[in-house]
């Protein structure tokens, strides 16, 4: 008999879970587990690099979420009410079970957020075909009624859940030994099991991986907490009960000796999920055509209906070129693609939007050009096509377009209006706890002075070439810093500290510049959330998820993503090109400007 992980929270459950995903799997699989899960808090941020890692590694991916609940509707949001919500895990079983995980979490982050993102029964009950539920921790809905002494209102909702998932509802027992509560709830679960024939299943609520991370998770607490460590009273403090890590089947074994089917039923419930997402293929919008013909006849119609931009070069040349990058763009199935970004290029372009001449090796397509996608001409630089979109290439091509900052986001509007705002997300990234910031942080958080932390950060060099600088290998490359870990208790503290939190994620923000379309609503893909200052539309996985071109392997959802660059120059040269205008009536037209004009350049 063997257990598994059910109740498992990764480092996107920000700066509350220190389980990074590899090393967790890895840890399952030492065990001899048959599976594990991710149920980060109210998000999916990990899910789909859970399932590719663990895919990886030969052990089953159970993709879930521990969801907010409200404790009536998703939209009572009146003041005082954020306490009024509950934990529930939720795990799919299947497809079905996961797209029904992505429209529960999207909707809690876009229609239930109030402090935090929550469903309710109405939302449950609509999207609950494919998943498992479990009734979650002490901050459960039935255990909060247990400690509230309130017997018939625990039964009556113990009814809702079961009417909802019937026999995919498992009563969560969590067993720690300073947690005097845990024992009332856990002895009012057993009887609730036997008196209704509910299943008992075993969790241990885990939050990192090994238990000396106890101290460590407590800090990163206290990083999101803004409090520090010495502080009486601290919300959400953990050291009172250093057990929350990833415990052994043996040991997970013997904390429920007396409930043997709890630990067998955590077999069960992986042997229910078997989960396949599917990844690799790219997914492409539909993009109208006149008349309805096929996006290859109107992309070939379009070539040659502007083919007359190339000028200065013998016909049969362009002819050839052109040709020979039309069979390629068709054979491999981008036609689309080309149609999506010359259409919104064009229309930046007609609403003097000023855009970049080409960015990247899209400069070598003379397709583009004829499409006024690009400003250059491959033929004048010798620019091969084969740069951009190889025939033996089997990623899709990346084209990224500039336009001046202050007016992006109008061509992101167009692009929204046209495609539909279901269908059209900005994509999601998140910041690390860096070797400085983790430092900054964990000082912070140990109750020391700004100038303590200040002074160790700045003893960290700077990374070269663009990567970063590890702690571990600050401790190498600086003598100084060496030399006061070395010879200062309070340095030591810090930096080991810091060392156990450093990478793991910090904080979600937007991608400055990733745009992704789809051909059906996104939520049939991907989970999405609001953005916090301007309240836009984002994925929950990053691009690195998203995006065939970001991976080396084809392991990612496959939506196409379009890079959406601000910049500031573009502005600037917009608006002196209006300024020229204003003052002396003359139109210029940028691009004819020579590149050997001596007074321009």
């Amino acid at each position: 008999m063997s257990f598994v992980h059910l109740h498992l929270h990764t480092e996107y459950s920000l700066l509350d879970g220190m389980c990074r995903i590899e090393e967790t799997i890895a840890r399952a699989k030492e065990m001899g587990m048959p599976a594990v899960a991710i149920t980060d808090h109210g998000n999916m941020y990990g899910a789909f690099k859970f399932f590719i890692k663990a895919k990886e590694m030969g052990v089953k991916a159970i993709i879930g979420v521990e969801i907010y609940k409200a404790k009536k509707s998703r939209f009572d949001k009146q003041p005082h009410q954020e306490k009024d919500q509950f934990h529930l895990v939720l795990l799919a079983k299947n497809l079905q079970g996961y797209k029904n995980l992505i429209k529960i979490v999207t909707i809690a982050n876009l229609e239930g957020f109030y402090y935090k993102p929550r469903c309710d029964f109405k939302i449950l009950k609509k999207y609950s075909e494919g998943l498992i539920a479990l009734s979650g921790c002490l901050s459960g809905e039935i255990a909060s009624l247990i400690l509230e002494d309130q017997p018939k209102e625990t039964e009556r909702v113990l009814q809702q859940y079961l009417e909802i998932f019937k026999d995919d509802f498992y009563l969560e027992l969590q067993r720690y030994p300073k947690m005097e509560k845990q024992n009332k709830v856990n002895e009012a679960l057993v009887k609730l099991s036997r008196k209704f024939g509910v299943p008992l299943v075993a969790t241990n609520d885990v939050h990192y991986l090994n238990k000396d991370d106890a101290y460590a998770q407590e800090i990163l607490l206290c990083i999101q907490t803004g409090r520090n460590i010495y502080e009486k009273d601290r919300p959400m403090s953990m050291l009172d009960n250093p057990e929350m890590y990833f415990k052994s089947p043996d040991q997970m074994k013997g904390t429920f000796i007396d409930y043997p089917e709890a630990i067998e039923n955590t077999v069960a419930i992986a042997n229910k999920c078997n989960l396949e997402i599917p990844y690799g293929k790219w997914i492409v919008p539909e993009f109208p055509t006149p008349n309805a013909i096929s996006a290859e006849q109107y992309l070939r119609q379009l070539v040659e209906e502007r083919k007359s931009r190339v000028i200065g070069f013998d016909k049969k040349i362009i002819e050839d070129r052109l040709s020979y990058e039309l069979n390629i763009i068709v054979k491999k199935g981008y036609s689309t693609y080309f149609l999506i970004v010359q259409d919104f290029v064009n229309w930046a372009k007609n609403h003097e939007v000023a855009v970049g001449p080409g960015r990247g090796s899209v400069a070598g397509s003379l397709v583009a050009y004829v499409l006024r996608i690009t400003d250059i001409n491959p033929l004048e630089y010798n620019l091969p096509f084969e740069r951009f979109l190889n025939p033996d290439r089997p990623t899709p091509p990346d084209i990224d377009i500039d336009f001046a900052d202050v007016r992006r986001d109008q061509v992101l509007h167009y692009v929204t209006k046209k495609y539909g705002e279901e269908k059209v997300g900005q994509i999601i990234t998140f910041g690390t706890m860096e070797a400085r910031m983790a430092v900054r942080d964990v000082t912070r958080a140990l109750g020391m002075s700004y100038s303590q932390g200040d002074r160790l950060a700045k003893m960290i060099p700077v990374g070269k070439q663009g990567f970063s600088m590890s702690i571990a290998q600050a401790l190498e490359e600086s003598p100084a810093l060496k030399f006061a870990y070395q010879t200062e208790s309070e340095t030591k503290k810090v930096l080991d500290v810091a060392q156990r939190v450093e990478k793991l994620s910090r904080h979600a923000s937007v991608h400055a510049a990733g745009v992704v379309i789809a051909d059906k609503d996104l939520i049939e893909y991907v989970p999405l959330q609001r953005e916090v200052k301007e309240g836009r539309i984002i994925t929950q996985y990053d691009m690195y998820c998203l995006d065939l071109n970001a991976v080396s392997d084809n392991k990612a959802v496959g939506l196409m993503k379009i890079d959406f660059l601000g910049l500031r120059n573009l502005t600037i040269l917009e608006q002196a090109l209006l300024y020229v205008q204003e003052t002396t009536g003359k139109k210029i037209d940028i691009h004819d400007v020579r590149l050997d004009d001596k007074l321009t350049y």
